[in-house]
């Protein structure tokens, strides 16, 4: 979908009147969109696909359903938006997380990038197309309780880059004793993702 069919999708249900009937507001990223509403969302959908319908457009079906927050959670622009609990006192809330698969994607990124074929490199582009991924990502997934996500790949990073470092230098083991973790952060300049949750004060919750 074109962002002026976009555009038109969005000005036809404000037209319509169909925000203020259900107060369904949509929310989109150029072709992908999500209406939430207050009440009435079978309507709504049905509503959504009779537009789409006179735009000639095409709905995805194996992207459109119905989620009821917070009973159910919903993926969108790489965020899963859910039901979340305070780690301080444990109330539960709506909130933001990276979704299992905006974190898989990001693991098969560090995987490829210290696999095999990339031991002609030296270890400073290894580590500096690593830390342009990371931040990249960080940058962007910086929303919601991110500590998990962020431990999960400060792991994952960690076991790859030693992995690489014994294949590239024929040191038998996982190379933990001789690549401790200190040396792959403060000698090599490896991004380290946890402690940025310090400045982040919803990333605690």
């Amino acid at each position: 979908m074109s962002n002026l069919y976009m555009r038109r999708f969005v000005e036809g249900w404000r037209r319509l009147g169909l925000e203020q009937r259900w107060s369904a507001h949509i929310v989109n990223y150029a072709d992908d969109f999500v209406i939430c509403c207050k009440r009435g969302a079978p309507e709504a959908m049905t509503a959504m696909r009779r537009i789409m319908e006179r735009l000639k457009l095409t709905v995805n079906e194996e992207k459109t359903h119905l989620c009821e927050l917070p009973r159910e959670r919903v993926d969108f622009l790489g965020y899963t938006f859910g039901r979340c609990y305070s780690r301080k006192d444990g109330h539960a809330y709506i909130g933001t997380r990276p979704s299992r698969k905006s974190v898989k994607r990001m693991v098969a990124s560090i995987s490829e990038v210290t696999d095999r074929c990339m031991l002609q490199l030296d270890a400073d582009e290894i580590v500096g197309q690593l830390n342009r991924q990371l931040r990249g990502w960080a940058n962007y997934f910086c929303l919601g309780p991110v500590s998990p996500a962020y431990r999960l790949l400060d792991t994952h990073v960690r076991q790859r880059l030693r992995r690489w470092l014994c294949k590239k230098h024929k040191v038998a083991g996982t190379g933990g004793w001789r690549y401790p973790d200190q040396y792959l952060h403060e000698t090599l300049g490896l991004v380290h993702l946890s402690p940025r949750t310090h400045d982040l004060p919803w990333a605690k919750a």
